[in-house]
């Protein structure tokens, strides 16, 4: 796995004096725009308005504003105004841009929360968590957040209060360093779940939102065409994330032996299992794995335990290769036996095509209800092993 590009060895800005650039995407906000910028311009001396290929003349109301203004000639999309104002902010060799909307939902004022955060996490991803409470919000908003929250969870491990929110920070180099294919709305998403796996820190800060009554509001969101760009993405996200193999990572300095390939399995193999794989996380990978691989979920238990892994953050090797022990026949005889007992008082003695084939689902019923019994206590004791082993193997490894 090699460095994620060459972009990255910027990102060491802790040491360096920031240079913060607000950007405003616009599109057709004409009442809006004007009052965001000005208040905007007050607390941060550089403001880059992107006009996305507006028809209602709005840039006039910037007229003898100290800011800098780039026109797309037709409407491209919310993520291509941020790729453009990206590249403007590497030109003039800004080290973060603040993004907020131009239709007056988010509170310019809270530009200042971002900059404190910036200011302690200057290599993170700043990301607004916006405060519903008395907003007026509407219910497609409140949904769409704690969906996209859920999903993000899955794709990443990592909890983000509000990946939909616009209202970010972003260090410039993300805009280099990751491969992004997205130019609406979609694009947002996109870049919060790259940059994770790319192992970028994102970082939460609590923003005000304001939504007008609904004859004033502006909004350009398409609810079916952008729906469907979110649902097809974070299907390709979620595929993605279910592949048991590394994404690409910032690594501070190169090592031949941290990379993937088909030609030095052995090392590759040694390389995946060691990425942050503590006794615990391997203890608790290992038995959620057996715990999954113990349930009836016939034809389903790869596809179970690889996004439990991704909630929870495990290691999806170690819980795929865990599941194995659970592989018929000797578990899901013990669960039958079990289930079978609990339903009739005595075990299942006459093994046969009729008991288990014929009767299969009464015999999966009983499955189901001895896994109930068995997965819990396989669980623990095969995590109980691992964490035990891992830890010897950790102890050995640090006292060479």
């Amino acid at each position: 796995m090699q460095r994620a590009t060459s972009a990255w060895e910027d990102l060491d800005i802790s040491q360096k004096a920031l240079k913060i650039l607000a950007v405003i995407p616009v599109y057709n906000h004409a009442t809006t725009l004007g009052d965001v910028v000005r208040r905007t311009l007050a607390l941060i001396p550089e403001v880059l308005v992107v006009d996305d290929g507006s028809t209602d003349d709005g840039i006039r109301v910037l007229s003898g504003l100290n800011i800098i203004t780039i026109r797309h000639p037709e409407n491209r999309g919310k993520g291509a105004a941020i790729l453009t104002a990206a590249g403007e902010a590497r030109r003039l060799g800004m080290t973060h841009m603040i993004t907020l909307d131009a239709d007056g939902q988010h509170d310019p004022a809270d530009v200042v929360l971002l900059i404190d955060a910036i200011q302690t996490n200057p290599e993170a991803i700043i990301v607004g968590n916006r405060r519903f409470s008395g907003s007026g919000a509407p219910r497609s908003s409140r949904f769409g957040k704690h969906f996209s929250n859920f999903w993000f969870r899955v794709q990443t491990g990592l909890k983000v209060k509000d990946t939909q929110c616009g209202f970010r920070a972003y260090p410039i180099v993300v805009f280099e360093a990751l491969a992004l294919r997205e130019k609406h709305y979609s694009f947002e998403v996109e870049v919060l779940v790259k940059a994770a796996w790319a192992g970028l820190p994102i970082k939460d800060v609590d923003v005000s939102v304001h939504y007008p009554i609904k004859k004033n509001r502006i909004s350009h969101f398409r609810p079916f065409l952008d729906n469907l760009r979110i649902s097809l993405l974070n299907t390709r996200l979620t595929l993605r994330s279910l592949i048991p193999w590394p994404h690409r990572q910032i690594l501070e300095k190169d090592d031949p032996n941290a990379r993937i390939t088909l030609l030095h399995p052995i090392r590759s193999l040694r390389f995946l299992l060691r990425q942050e794989l503590t006794p615990c996380k391997a203890a608790a990978s290992g038995a959620v794995g057996v715990f999954l691989g113990t349930l009836p979920a016939i034809g389903f238990h790869t596809l179970l335990i690889l996004v439990a892994a991704g909630y929870f953050r495990l290691n999806r090797v170690a819980a795929l290769a865990a599941s194995r022990l659970c592989m018929p026949p000797l578990v899901p005889a013990l669960c039958i036996e079990i289930g079978y007992y609990l339903r009739h008082g005595h075990f299942l003695t006459e093994i046969s095509i009729e008991t288990l084939g014929y009767q299969g689902l009464l015999r999966l019923l009983e499955w189901g209800i001895g896994s109930i019994f068995l997965a819990p206590v396989l669980s623990a004791g095969i995590g109980a092993i691992i964490y035990f082993v891992a830890l010897g193997i950790s102890k050995s490894f640090y006292e060479r």
